[in-house]
């Protein structure tokens, strides 16, 4: 015991760096199993779009709109969706698939929904990049 106490004050900087690591990936980890929301491939998404007729919310600021949109998404950018998600009241229990470029902010996005009582939400894992890299179509804004 003695010998690890010796460690710890010899190599404090380490062991700060280990202990900020492994809270990170515990976070993460628990991110991941307490999310409400499920994450879809592009495959997966383009089977869930053919079966049903979800909303596709595009997360995406508005200067990344250039590189291209999915079809039939409706926009609403991240930093404004908490004050706009009013707008998607009406499609509350409808299934609703959020994303963003590579999936990080629209995984944000899926709390907010759910948070606000979305019942079916979904999350394009990788977002717009996936999408791109399965060689499915963008069309422009």
């Amino acid at each position: 015991m003695q010998d690890l106490l010796d460690f710890i004050q010899r190599h404090l900087l380490l062991v700060a760096a280990f202990v900020g690591t492994a809270g990170m990936i515990i976070w993460a980890e628990f991110q991941r199993f307490t999310k409400n929301y499920k994450d879809l491939s592009a495959s997966e998404m383009v089977q869930l779009m053919n079966h049903h007729d979800p909303i596709l919310l595009d997360v995406r600021e508005n200067s990344e709109l250039t590189q291209g949109v999915i079809k039939g998404a409706k926009h609403i950018p991240m930093s404004n969706l908490s004050k706009r998600v009013s707008e998607l009241e009406k499609f509350k229990d409808r299934k609703v698939i959020a994303y963003c470029r590579s999936g990080q902010r629209s995984s944000h996005a899926c709390r907010v929904l759910k948070k606000n009582d979305f019942m079916d939400v979904y999350h394009l894992a990788g977002g717009v990049v996936a999408w791109e890299s399965a060689n499915l179509t963008v069309g422009k804004k």
